[in-house]
């Protein structure tokens, strides 16, 4: 009988073996036939995330160093020169990827959670609790979220814990509408209905029978959902209720030195100097749309001929 169970364990385990091999030979497969465009798309977003995870190694100065010289050129000391107070910009720019983009994907996150557990709630349970969920999601959507983010903020304060809470709730509206509409086409299929006359419960059920079916449209919608909230946070600092400084912040820092435009036509390099924050946003969510158009041609079934 040991011998029998040991040779079940080698078997399990060399299966497990292989299937891990297949799924990174899978995986290579994929990349070796994605577009350049989602290449192009991965490797900055990897960029992006070394730059984040190793932002105090990387920046030559600290986050909030004041040096005696605001507005200093662009030199050797300076990279992209200083700003109003003296702050070195591209350490800033270096702290702001971790800053800016850490909440993005916190945030996301959250925003993923409410508005998918409660998605796939009012997908199984289509009664009160779905007319309840859904009237309220409607409610809030018909509110333009920038304008009560705006309104939020300015009543519970412009802390980074509120800052996230916020616009998750306000975002999880749209990943709600997206799970019950997509869970819908499953909780109707024979495997479900089964589980549920085998007694299984309500939390099984989302995950072991629904939330595998409805993953690739969900994952897609992340990278969209994120560039959206990105862009909030983005748009929120630029209107001074987002990140505070000092924290670093891509979108303070085009606030801070927009004035410098209009010294383009005399010195253009500091003319770009607020563009650099804007470009590094723009960027990023140029590369996680071109990511998120492969992986849903991908999942779609669509081949190229």
């Amino acid at each position: 009988m040991k011998k029998e169970t040991d040779t079940y364990s080698a078997v399990g385990e060399v299966g497990a073996v292989y299937e891990r091999r297949s799924l990174w030979n899978r995986t290579l497969i994929d990349l070796r036939k994605a577009p350049y465009t989602a290449l192009f798309g991965m490797v900055v977003i990897l960029a992006y995330a070394i730059v984040a995870i190793f932002a105090p190694i990387l920046a030559p100065y600290g986050e909030a160093q004041v040096f005696p010289e605001p507005y200093a050129p662009w030199s050797s000391t300076y990279v992209f020169g200083t700003d109003q107070i003296g702050r070195d910009i591209f350490s800033r720019m270096i702290y702001g990827a971790r800053n800016t983009v850490g909440i993005a994907v916190a945030t996301t996150f959250l925003a993923f959670l409410i508005g998918g557990v409660l998605g796939l709630a009012a997908a199984i349970n289509r009664s009160w609790l779905d007319q309840l969920l859904s009237r309220s999601v409607d409610v809030l959507m018909a509110i333009p979220s920038l304008i009560f983010a705006l309104v939020l903020l300015s009543i519970f304060g412009s802390t980074i814990t509120n800052l996230i809470l916020i616009i998750a709730v306000l975002d999880s509206t749209r990943v709600f509408r997206l799970t019950r509409a997509v869970a819908l086409n499953v909780v109707v299929m024979d495997y479900v209905e089964a589980a549920r006359l085998r007694g299984e419960g309500l939390g099984w059920i989302m995950r072991r029978e629904i939330l595998p079916n409805i993953l690739p449209p969900l994952i897609a919608e992340f990278g969209l959902r994120f560039c959206f909230v990105f862009l909030t946070i983005a748009a929120l600092s630029f209107l001074g209720v987002g990140i505070q400084p000092p924290t670093a912040d891509w979108g303070s820092m085009v606030r801070d030195n927009a004035s410098l435009i209009m010294f383009a036509q005399y010195d253009l390099k500091a003319g770009l100097t607020p563009l650099l924050p804007a470009a590094a946003i723009a960027l990023l969510t140029v590369a996680i749309n071109f990511v998120v158009d492969w992986f849903l041609h991908k999942t779609s079934g669509l081949h190229d001929e």
